[in-house]
């Protein structure tokens, strides 16, 4: 098994990176979960939300669907312009956590519109902030950037140039993903193309979340993976990739685990993404896979960070629960991206084997309370 330079490079762009997807689907919180998650303990949750910045004419509604944020904000952009419109959004996944659910394909489609809007003008597309909802604006933009080029192979290498950041070369993987329709050599052949290591690593981050997460809410986006495939071997395509690609394919593998086994409606499915995770450990696989549960945990259960974190303990291991909790504050730092919030996050989880782990990974003192 190759080192771990998945790892090692994703632990300096985390903060910057992201996932997500394109499709419009309807999506609303099944009233039990809501209730579940509820907790009184959370201001965003106690009270009403904090007013939008632009909120529609009808107003905003309680309980917020794919569809119903996803087209306030396309009107928001329409009337005035993306920045509003993304404002708005980190107001109301602030506000409202479980809408982080689903905000990263709406932050996509908005990029897919400016760049229409603004007739492929990528530099002022990426003008406006875009860090929301883990930069879904900038990765549906390089999307629809590559979509429309004529020379995508060439258009790889300098679309995202000079600065090269980490969030614009994921956003290359996802487009890639579409140029190449979803043929994983070829995308991986065009992600070669980077000439370091560390964008061909960030680069195939978006290949295979794009793979595995066309849709995340969507039932009939799911990942078109061939069933024979899948039968003969559940972690397909992991095991049979180049060292370089693994461990982003392990990564992102438990996205599609979640959306099979319907985790909105059955929670118990998160507990189960940590053991079929097990059955990466022989071909190297177990960390990068349990990480990623990790981290899907938390995107899906932001608004009750404890209850994530107890899923984490269900692992029998002592190194699954270890990685699981390192994608949780993974996840919890890229959506909230203030100094203290590792920290934050950390005193709000009662396991106590699993809130250690949470501090060394956030890089904190081991005798924080």
């Amino acid at each position: 098994m190759h080192p771990r330079i998945f790892a090692i490079i994703t632990a300096a762009l985390l903060g910057a990176l992201g996932l997500g997807a394109v499709a419009v689907t309807q999506w609303t919180p099944p009233a039990a979960e809501v209730a579940a998650t509820a907790a009184p303990a959370s201001p965003a949750q106690s009270g009403p939300a904090a007013p939008a910045p632009s909120p529609s004419p009808t107003g905003d509604p309680a309980v917020w669907t794919r569809s119903t944020l996803r087209n306030k904000l396309m009107a928001e952009m329409t009337a005035t312009d993306p920045g509003v419109a993304l404002a708005d959004l980190d107001a109301i996944t602030k506000a409202k956590p479980y809408t982080v659910r689903f905000c990263h394909p709406i932050a996509h489609e908005l990029g897919h519109a400016a760049v229409q809007r603004y007739h492929q003008d990528f530099q002022k597309v990426i003008s406006f902030p875009h860090e929301t909802c883990a930069a879904g604006y900038l990765h549906g933009a390089v999307e629809e950037m590559l979509a429309a080029s004529k020379d995508p192979q060439a258009d790889i290498l300098t679309l995202c140039a000079p600065q090269n950041t980490g969030p614009c070369i994921h956003g290359i993987g996802h487009g890639i993903m579409f140029v190449t329709k979803q043929d994983i050599p070829a995308a991986r052949d065009l992600c070669d193309k980077f000439p370091t290591t560390a964008r061909k690593i960030t680069c195939s981050e978006g290949v295979f979340m794009q793979l595995f997460a066309p849709d995340e809410e969507d039932e009939k986006a799911k990942a078109n993976l061939p069933a024979d495939r899948l039968a003969a071997e559940p972690l397909y395509p992991c095991p049979e990739q180049p060292p370089l690609f693994q461990s982003a394919c392990y990564f992102y593998a438990p996205t599609y685990y979640l959306s099979s086994h319907d985790w909105a409606n059955h929670p118990e499915a998160f507990a189960g993404a940590l053991k079929w995770c097990e059955k990466a450990e022989s071909t190297g696989g177990g960390p990068d896979c349990s990480r990623g549960a990790g981290s899907r945990i938390m995107k899906y259960n932001l608004d009750r960070p404890d209850w994530a974190a107890r899923q984490c303990a269900t692992a029998e291991d002592g190194w699954q629960r270890k990685a699981c909790a390192e994608g949780l504050v993974s996840y919890w730092t890229v959506n909230y991206t203030d100094a203290g919030a590792a920290a934050r996050l950390c005193t709000q989880i009662t396991d106590k084997e699993i809130a250690g782990y949470c501090r060394a990974a956030g890089g904190l003192s081991a005798s924080l309370d």
